[in-house]
């Protein structure tokens, strides 16, 4: 792991990190919650934001030449995966988890439990997000468990994401709606 992760430029909070790629500089925060789990960046990334897994079976994998802001925070139950080329801005929030029961009964007792390092995962509906090659994310975006975000897609600053969107779209919005087609001169 060491050997690897020697390569990576301005190292800070690595011990979580199962596989960087060279010339990755890594001034964020990981946080595997979970033995098991996994978390890893590509080649020629830049992050600044925290990388968190949640249950053994939890992972964040980032691409190569994949930027994450500051404050932004990417949280796995199940898995997230950024694929090549992405820009994620500063403060945004990509969760693949609701972390909490729909119904009272199950999660009356989720503060105790979790303090106690006990939160059970399996009330929690949770789905895979991917992001594709070549998206955007703006500032302060949010996206939901269970979507994917297409290839070369565009997602204006503040918007809430809660289904897929399409390759080479620019939408915008809470929820986020088309606003238009990238025309080909724009890919």
């Amino acid at each position: 792991m060491f050997g690897v992760l020697a390569r990576v430029k301005h190292m800070r909070n690595v011990r979580a990190i199962d596989a960087c790629g060279a010339n990755t500089r890594f001034s964020g925060t990981a946080d595997k919650r979970a033995a098991g789990s996994r978390i890893a960046i590509g080649r020629d990334c830049f992050v600044e934001g925290t990388l968190v897994t949640e249950t053994a079976a939890a992972s964040v994998v980032l691409g190569d030449n994949v930027f994450v802001g500051a404050e932004t925070l990417l949280a796995a139950a199940a898995g997230i995966v950024v694929e090549d080329d992405v820009l994620i801005s500063y403060q945004c929030l990509v969760t693949d988890a609701d972390n909490h029961s729909l119904r009272y009964s199950e999660r009356k007792d989720d503060l105790r439990r979790w303090l106690a390092g006990k939160h059970d995962w399996s009330r929690v509906a949770k789905a895979p997000v991917r992001i594709c090659r070549g998206a955007w994310l703006g500032a302060r975006v949010i996206v939901t468990k269970g979507v994917t975000i297409g290839e070369g897609a565009v997602v204006g600053t503040g918007s809430v994401v809660t289904k897929d969107v399409a390759p080479y779209t620019i939408v915008a919005g809470n929820p986020a709606r088309v606003i238009r087609e990238l025309g080909p001169d724009e890919r």
